[in-house]
């Protein structure tokens, strides 16, 4: 049996911060496959959102290292994230969600003091109607955030929590210690 391999340090070190971090409870994670030819080191996240029991989101955080050091991404590590959530219809339609759905990313980064550079990502909104025999709502609408960004600093918990954050804003949490109305049924008579 071969002998482990050792990490590098600053690697091992970011991968304990993902690990420490502990995301409010609607949002399970999960260590994942990572993908083994983006960089010499790769370590993945998937995540889960619930709301009564219903995946509303899903996500995808990989971490990446390459101790050479990569000009694109002005480090040697890089954080590369997914996420998808089904939204209403009217919210899906909205020409502002693009924009909105960037700021989710940016405010939670910056709200955690999770220090980065070199952003960018793409916001995809995609509309659905569904005939025949497929089953659900007629028309749906879903939200696609893919975005990478370089973390300034080793300790990652920070980075963790933002985009928890950013999760729950997919998925339309209201923020931890709010408590959501349940929605307003209209009256029968009868």
């Amino acid at each position: 049996m071969a002998p482990p391999i050792a990490l590098p340090d600053t690697f091992a070190r970011a991968v304990v911060g993902l690990r420490s971090a502990a995301p409010r409870p609607e949002i399970l994670l999960e260590e994942v496959g990572a993908p083994q030819r983006l960089a010499p080191y790769s370590f993945a996240l998937s995540a889960s959102v619930l709301r009564d029991d219903d995946e509303v989101a899903t996500g995808r955080l990989i971490l990446l290292h390459d101790p050479a050091g990569h000009e694109g991404w002005q480090g040697t590590l890089r954080l590369v994230t997914y996420v998808t959530a089904e939204l209403e219809v009217d919210l899906a339609a909205d020409p502002l969600l693009p924009a909105v759905g960037w700021t989710w990313l940016t405010d939670a980064l910056d709200a955690q003091a999770a220090g980065y550079r070199a952003i960018g990502g793409t916001i995809t909104q995609t509309m659905s109607t569904r005939f025949g025999d497929l089953a659900g709502p007629p028309a749906a609408g879903d939200v696609e955030i893919r975005a990478s960004w370089t973390p300034t600093g080793v300790d990652l918990s920070a980075h963790l929590h933002a985009w928890c954050t950013l999760l729950a804003s997919t998925a339309g949490l209201p923020p931890p210690g709010v408590t959501a109305l349940p929605e307003r049924r209209p009256a029968t008579t009868g």
